[in-house]
């Protein structure tokens, strides 16, 4: 092969790998997605414990720190540096498949509606079709999660909380918060997509691959759509934690509205942006995180298709 057809298929490949080759297999989408997700979660757990920490309602973690960085330093210093980490494998476990779906189900539905041609609407649709799915099997991580980020917990790991939350509280637990939180992740994601896909465009036009793009783009597309969504997601805590609830309206809550009404009435309308700061801070790094890894896995998948048919 001469140096000029070389160049060619180099200079085609950094421009066309945005689409990933029609050969790609799902398992391909499934492990870009998998290491996306668990990537994205995992890196950013402290500040999701300080967001639930600061959103639970009517529990004995319900603590009222004066920021961010002092509520990391109380967590570390009173509980220990590894209760920053508490609950994390259920993050692990969860978002690595949840994630894979996720992302193979959101390149499957933005081709079928775009046709492989540039379109932020068909991208944002697509990522809202793809959290239906994803959220179906992340959802009870979730709970699992966020019973273990409590101060009050008394679980000793993942397997047992899960135990203890289904013989007392059954399986219905689980899934309590689903609805809340696709009402709250299918707005998330819709604008996350549209953001990242308008922010990625309008930073690089040409479409080479450009991991400084990818960051940018998936940190402002997931801060924005992590503040917007942020009261939702305030709903969303009081579910998924009220079983360790010592307030009686807290555990008859069981319904967004519920929720709602409960947080207003005890919190007012401040109580729907508790956990607003740590949330956008967790979000900006998270999503670019996993923007920049799952961009990065399609771009090695679609030089290795490439250099196949060379």
């Amino acid at each position: 092969m001469s140096q000029n057809t070389t160049t060619v298929l180099h200079d085609q490949v950094e421009f066309d790998y945005e689409e990933l080759p029609a050969t790609t297999t799902l398992s391909m989408h499934l492990i870009a997605g998998a290491a996306a997700g668990i990537m994205e979660h995992s890196v950013m757990y402290p500040f999701d414990i300080v967001k639930t920490r600061m959103q639970v309602v009517g529990s004995p973690s319900s603590v009222m720190y004066s920021g961010v960085g002092q509520a990391l330093k109380v967590i570390s210093t009173t509980e220990g540096m590894r209760s920053l980490w508490r609950g994390v494998m259920s993050v692990v476990l969860g978002a690595g498949p949840a994630h894979a779906v996720y992302f193979a189900t959101y390149e499957q539905t933005k081709s079928i509606l775009s046709g492989n041609q540039a379109n932020s609407l068909a991208a944002g649709a697509a990522g809202g079709v793809a959290t239906i799915i994803s959220d179906a099997l992340m959802n009870p991580f979730d709970v699992i999660k966020q019973r273990m980020q409590l101060a009050c917990t008394t679980h000793k790991n993942i397997f047992e909380c899960a135990r203890t939350v289904f013989k007392t509280e059954g399986f219905r637990a689980f899934y309590i918060s689903y609805p809340t939180t696709l009402l709250m992740n299918m707005p998330f994601q819709t604008i996350q997509f549209g953001c990242y896909d308008f922010f990625r465009r309008s930073l690089n036009p040409s479409g080479i691959y450009s991991p400084t793009t990818h960051i940018i783009a998936g940190g402002m597309a997931g801060a924005v759509a992590g503040l917007l969504t942020t009261p939702i997601d305030c709903c969303k805590t009081l579910l998924q934690t009220r079983g360790a609830s010592t307030d009686p309206d807290v555990r008859a809550a069981s319904s967004m509205i519920d929720s709602a009404k409960v947080i207003y009435n005890k919190q007012g309308l401040n109580g729907f942006i508790r956990g607003a700061k740590p949330r956008v801070i967790a979000n900006f790094p998270a999503t670019a995180i996993s923007w920049t890894t799952y961009e990065y896995f399609k771009w090695v998948i679609t030089r290795r298709e490439s250099n196949k048919n060379a």
